[in-house]
Formats: structure tokens, C-alpha cells, sequence
């Protein structure tokens, strides 16, 4: 999709650059497949604020979408090509041929009128959901399992795609975006293509309106706190202390590796931002 810029009629269209949603459907949502979503405004179950910088926003209705592309062997065809609040991914809406309806991601390529399907020996085509073992290497995936039958977890933002890279045995080597190469078993199914509406990190709010809208709630600096507000905070005027940079919580902000779990550290060949 193009991106639109606007004339400078105002100083928030200044800067202002959008996505062209002019393909996408200007229908209404599907009924059936609309769920409640409630906002926590930062807050945890306890009620306090857990994160500064959430709060506000539209009101908005979670679309359910078909993760696990469960009915498997039905040809379906692409109804609309429709905008989801809740992610940077558009969805396509599918009309399956027994009468169901359902929303997946929306890849790259895919059109309105276009036949998808899930199973083990499907085509290798944009949209189509195979297992890992029945792609061929070098393929862009998306929508990846982590584990048989849960649902794609990996891959779903704007944009993104991994590539299956090799097979060994019931494993499969997948590179993901980060640049993580990591073994998923070959049953794991995933998508063929990469996830669609990649010009979303092109975008320019234009002004804070914009993020309020979206309910992003205004940042500052650690060291312009009090020491009570930050471990960066105090000091006299703009001396900021010489702290080694952390986190609200005082974790240390560059290059601290937080990762803690050995059950799936196994799995994982090169980690993300490893050198070559």
C-alpha cells in the first residue's frame, strides 16, 4: 500500500504521513466475529499504574482472528480486505465454502478474490497455511507455531516475515526477523508469504493528538524526574548524576541481556543481534 501526505493546512497535516487505506473495505466489521475489548489504562490487577505511558485512547472492538486456520482442506475466498485497530496488520475476511467466516492476517499480495486454504498438501501459495515440513526452504513465512495446534505466535506485526532456512529430522531452522535463528518442530504450521501493509513504519503521527488517539500517553526523560519518580532522577539543574542508564525499574538499559528461560534456550541456534 502507498502512503499519503497531506498539504500543510494546518501544523499537525504538516508532517502528517498516513497509509493509504483507499483498498481496504469501508463496510462494517463482521458481527459474528466481534469480541469485547477492555482497556486497562496501565494498570495491573491491583490497580496501579504498572506502565506511565499507556492510558486514554479510542474506544475499540477486538476482531477474533483465525490464528490456528482450524478448518483445514476447505478452499475459502477473500471477501474484504478490512483495517483492525488493535494491530499494525490489516485482516482479510474469508468466506469458506461451507458457509463459515473467519479473519486471518492479511499477507502481502493477497487480493480480494483470492482462494486460500490450510492443510498438509496444499499449494505453496501466498495465504495458504502448511505445516513446516511441507514448505520448501528459502520461503517467507509468517504467522508461525510455536507449538502443534496452539496458533501462530511468531510473525504476526506489519510487514515482517521469517524464512525457513533448513530442516533436520522433526525440526525445522526458521531465521526470524529479529535475526534469531531458532528450531520449531515441522509440525508447527505456518503461513506462506509475509504479513502485508509493510509502509506502517513509514508513518508520521504528525502530532501528539494523534497518539493520544491511540492511547499513547506523553514520555519524558528519566533524568528530568525527581529521584523518587526515577533511578536517574535529581541533581542540580541539567547535571543528570552520570547514572549508567536503566530502566524505570532500574534495569539496566544497554545491552543487559534479560532472557531467563532455559526451558527453550535449547531451541535457539544464534540469538537476535549476535554477530555473524
Amino acid at each position: 500500500m502507498a502512503l499519503r501526505r497531506f498539504r500543510p493546512m494546518t501544523a499537525g497535516r504538516r508532517h502528517a504521513v498516513r497509509v493509504d487505506l483507499s483498498q481496504l473495505s469501508d463496510k462494517a466489521p463482521e458481527k459474528g466475529l466481534l469480541g469485547k475489548r477492555s482497556s486497562s489504562g496501565g494498570r495491573n490487577s491491583q490497580g496501579r499504574v504498572t506502565n506511565v505511558n499507556t492510558g486514554g485512547g479510542h474506544k475499540r472492538r477486538y476482531r477474533v482472528v483465525d490464528f490456528r486456520r482450524s478448518k483445514r482442506d476447505v478452499p475459502a475466498r477473500v471477501v474484504a480486505l478490512e483495517y483492525d485497530p488493535n494491530r499494525s496488520s490489516h485482516l482479510a475476511l474469508l468466506s469458506y465454502a461451507d458457509g463459515a467466516k473467519t479473519y486471518i492476517l492479511a499477507p502481502q499480495g493477497l487480493s480480494v478474490g483470492s482462494t486460500v486454504m490450510a492443510g498438509e498438501s496444499v499449494e505453496v501459495r501466498v495465504g495458504n497455511a502448511l505445516p513446516l515440513r511441507s514448505i520448501p526452504t528459502g520461503q517467507p513465512i509468517h504467522n508461525l507455531e510455536l507449538k502443534p495446534g496452539r496458533g501462530g505466535q511468531l510473525v504476526r506485526s506489519a510487514g515482517n516475515a521469517a524464512q525457513l532456512v533448513a530442516k533436520e529430522g522433526k525440526y525445522a531452522l526458521v531465521k526470524l526477523p529479529s535475526g534469531e535463528m531458532r528450531k520449531i518442530l515441522s509440525e508447527c504450521y505456518a503461513t506462506v508469504g509475509g504479513v502485508g501493509n509493510a509502509d506502517h513504519s513509514n508513518q508520521e503521527f504528525g502530532k501528539a493528538g494523534r497518539s493520544r488517539w491511540l492511547g499513547i500517553r506523553p514520555k519524558n526523560r528519566g533524568v528530568a524526574r525527581n529521584p523518587v519518580d526515577h533511578p536517574m532522577g535529581g541533581g542540580e539543574g541539567k547535571t543528570s548524576g552520570g547514572r549508567h542508564p536503566v530502566s524505570r525499574t532500574a534495569v539496566p538499559a544497554k545491552g543487559f541481556k534479560t532472557r531467563k528461560n532455559k526451558r527453550t534456550a535449547a531451541f535457539i541456534i544464534r540469538r537476535r543481534g549476535a554477530k555473524k
